[in-house]
């Protein structure tokens, strides 16, 4: 991430400061035999490398507003010129310091001149060098920055769309469990059957309280989606109160675990349509909820045979999209038959309703 202007200024700082201590302690071990003050010697290195903390901030602005990549003739030119100016002006600054500070004592140069020369002639590759070094540095850098930015913005974007496609999932299994009470609500006022569907009406008013409710919210507790799936099979046992009984069972300490809102409802939904309905004896469905440590074991048994639900449906295909949407490669989601029936079974990673 960018390291912003006091940060930049920081780090800039701390390095040529580092730098300019190493510098200090070689030269001094190197003349141990001068005598010349350590702490002198490692403080005069500390300021004359200290300009570049400035320096080098201009250089920073001058690739930017410059750039070396991709190359022009111009802007190389313009480079070229800067760093032969420092490679001229940092010798010079340099030769200054030593006659302000007089680091070497008996050694010292004492008149400008001669020293600027001699420095400026085995210095200035040196200094051309640190301006490559330093320019090549805010190229990489900025590089990294603005690859890091994509990054984030590429992981920003794929959020929004897996959120986008959620909510699509979730608008599509509102309408879709609505839609099929109405018809069933519909098919009781035609049979002259005003008391089941009276009843049905009753209970669809609590589907669409449950789902208004919960309209935008990610998840419910385990005890609120098994109180919707039993108001949803009480709806059902109203059309058929002879041939349809079930039983929810949810193991203590599960209730407060947290499940996709509606995710339940198309689970049990599947079972009637599928496992009930195309029979015409008396049929059974089973929910049983319970935690496994860390995980959440859902089971929705319903008698009767596979058969056609192995090509899926909406509400099915649509648990399944959703669950991948929510807990990639962390859950299952399994149909399969059973003796008596047929068995669909969700386990996730467990977790609680914030």
């Amino acid at each position: 991430m960018p390291l912003g202007r006091a940060g930049a200024w920081a780090l800039a700082a701390a390095f040529w400061t580092m730098f300019g201590i190493a510098c200090g302690v070689q030269v001094w071990l190197s003349m141990l035999a001068h005598n010349h003050s350590l702490v002198r010697l490692v403080l005069y290195e500390i300021v004359v490398w200290s300009a570049w903390i400035v320096v080098g901030r201009g250089v920073a602005r001058m690739v930017r507003r410059y750039p070396v990549v991709p190359p022009s003739a111009r802007n190389l030119l313009l480079h070229f010129g800067a760093a032969a100016a420092i490679a001229v002006l940092h010798p010079a600054w340099w030769v200054m310091l030593e006659l302000v500070m007089v680091p070497f004592d008996v050694m010292n140069p004492k008149s400008f001149g001669p020293r600027f020369v001699k420095l400026l002639f085995y210095q200035a590759p040196l200094e051309l060098m640190l301006y490559a070094m330093v320019a090549l540095t805010v190229v990489a850098y900025d590089a990294y920055v603005r690859s890091r930015e994509r990054e984030l913005r590429a992981a920003h974007l794929e959020t929004l769309l897996a959120e986008a496609r959620l909510k699509a999932l979730e608008l599509q299994i509102r309408p879709h469990f609505l839609f099929n009470t109405l018809n069933a609500v519909s098919a009781l006022v035609h049979t002259g059957a005003r008391d089941q569907a009276l009843g049905m009406i009753g209970g669809l008013s609590d589907l669409l309280r449950y789902a208004l409710d919960r309209a935008g919210a990610a998840s419910a507790t385990v005890a609120d989606e098994a109180a919707m799936a039993r108001r949803y099979l009480e709806i059902q046992r109203l059309r058929a109160p002879d041939r349809l009984s079930f039983s929810i069972d949810v193991a203590p300490g599960a209730e407060r675990g947290a499940l996709p809102v509606l995710l339940l409802q198309p689970l049990v939904e599947n079972a009637v349509r599928h496992g009930i309905e195309p029979i015409q004896a008396p049929g059974q469905v089973t929910v049983r909820i319970a935690r496994e440590e860390d995980r959440l074991r859902i089971r929705v048994f319903n008698s009767g045979r596979l058969g056609a639900r192995r090509a899926g449906g909406i509400g099915l295909d649509n648990t399944a999209a959703r669950l991948e949407q929510l807990y990639p490669g962390r859950h299952t989601l399994a149909l399969r038959e059973e003796e008596g029936g047929v068995v669909a079974e969700v386990v996730l990673p467990w977790s609680e309703v914030a």
